[in-house]
């Protein structure tokens, strides 16, 4: 009976009227867009896992709940610098609240656009890559966190030495277009200089160069150091499947390399950083300019050892090296 009456009751009130009520106006609210993330990766989703994670429950923490108080829009470059900045200008077209990238993609996103605030979780030179002003007060549309540490370069090389006391001959391998890797292994040359060590340099520009890479230093090299780039971390292991096949020990800035098969780690703790950036990105979210937050340094440096791989290359890990490790893999 209630439902007739109900209905009844409706359809008299809109035959009765000419009288000007948009009901259906009425009961359908506008629903209120949520402030968007464009979280620009320049790897892969598989290699950045840890790290989106990371971010992702940093967010919830501080009550931005994905898909009900805050919409984030992933996008992936696969190491391409292109891709890149295709994804930056397409973020810029959909008005997106804030970028959130790293490394080689921070530097796209900022030829590509310069409207939208920017926080790049990782990168190694913002200052010499002309990103921001300085670190108290970058300026512009950008913050994040630096990766820049002119010591750590010169600590993994120590740290490797502990393991492969006769190193001799070390080659890194770096996509040298990319800025930051330019810095780091800058780092890495004037380290290996001091220590009397060899540096061959191993430039991939692509997926497609790692094997030739590989037939080129095998059998002359002692140990290989892999640099923090997406193209690298995408690749990562494939990269151990063959320094394991030539029997070479590898260093990483970042543990994800261990995880992949790699022998060890020296850097910053990359998921502390990571929910640094959720941080900086929900200041911009609340108002605040990007360009008035300080860009942070990592404070944090993690030793990760992957005992493995050591025992797979036939090398004993000295105890005093494993007490001192944050972490170990067995």
């Amino acid at each position: 009976m209630r439902r007739r009456a109900f209905i009844t009751l409706l359809g008299g009130a809109a035959a009765a009227s000419s009288l000007s009520w948009p009901l259906p106006a009425q009961a359908q609210q506008p629903r209120q867009k949520l402030p968007t993330i464009g979280f620009l990766g320049s790897s892969t989703p598989a290699g950045w896992a840890p790290w989106v994670a990371a971010f992702q429950q940093r967010l919830r923490e501080l009550g931005r709940i994905e898909g009900r108080t805050v919409a984030i829009e992933y996008r992936w470059a696969g190491g391409s610098n292109e891709r890149g900045a295709e994804i930056a200008a397409e973020f810029a077209r959909r008005k997106v609240d804030v970028i959130v990238t790293t490394g080689s993609s921070a530097l796209a996103v900022k030829e590509a656009i310069a409207t939208v605030p920017v926080v790049f979780a990782l990168l190694a030179d913002p200052i010499g890559s002309g990103y921001i002003a300085n670190l108290a007060r970058p300026g512009g549309n950008a913050t994040g966190l630096s990766l820049q540490s002119l010591d750590t370069g010169a600590k993994r090389l120590e740290l490797l030495r502990e393991v492969v006391p006769g190193l001799r001959r070390l080659v890194i391998l770096a996509r040298l277009d990319n800025p930051s890797n330019v810095v780091e292994r800058g780092e890495v040359e004037a380290a290996a200089r001091t220590l009397g060590i060899e540096l061959v340099t191993g430039n991939i520009r692509r997926a497609e160069d790692i094997v030739p890479a590989f037939d080129a230093f095998r059998g002359s090299a002692d140990a290989l150091h892999v640099v923090s780039d997406p193209l690298l971390v995408a690749n990562g292991l494939r990269i151990n499947t063959l320094a394991l096949g030539a029997r070479l020990p590898t260093i990483y800035s970042y543990r994800e390399g261990v995880d992949t098969g790699g022998l060890m780690s020296y850097g910053a703790d990359m998921t502390n950083m990571w929910r640094r950036a959720a941080e900086l990105t929900d200041r911009i979210l609340r108002g605040t300019k990007a360009g008035d937050i300080p860009v942070e340094q990592p404070t944090k440096f993690d030793l990760v050892l992957n005992l493995v791989t050591a025992k797979a290359l036939g090398l004993d890990v000295p105890a005093t090296l494993l007490a001192r490790a944050d972490e170990v893999i067995e």
